[in-house]
């Protein structure tokens, strides 16, 4: 029986934790309750909602979800551009994380392309 575990976006997502986590240890001191808190918050919040779009019955429900997982991933280039400005991460790390988090994005809009055309079939 498959699960939320064998979602591309799911794994894919558990890397970019996985990176952030890394990444994240190098940031300074100063920062550790302020920008890397709102970037952790950000990143669990978002496999939070994988999990609950992946759960929810409802067509409507399930859109709701994977928008607040679109705005997460929008806050999160934010926080990385922000990182990338103070100069907490190199430009490498930058385009890394920026990949990461563009190939999501990918697989979030088909998620969501998919659910919303599956609503207007329904509709018709």
């Amino acid at each position: 029986m498959s699960g939320v575990e064998d979602l591309i976006i799911y794994k894919q997502y558990l890397e970019l934790i996985y990176y952030a986590e890394m990444i994240l240890m190098k940031y300074p001191k100063c920062e550790r309750f302020a920008l890397v808190t709102n970037i952790k918050n950000n990143t669990y919040a978002g496999m939070k909602y994988i999990i609950l779009a992946y759960k929810a019955f409802k067509r409507d429900e399930k859109f709701n979800y994977l928008n607040k997982l679109d705005v997460n991933l929008k806050m999160l280039k934010v926080f990385i551009r922000i990182s990338y400005k103070q100069k907490y991460i190199n430009v490498k790390n930058y385009a890394a994380w920026s990949r990461k988090i563009a190939n999501i994005g990918n697989l979030l809009g088909g998620w969501m392309k998919n659910v919303q055309d599956y609503k207007k079939c329904i509709s018709k």
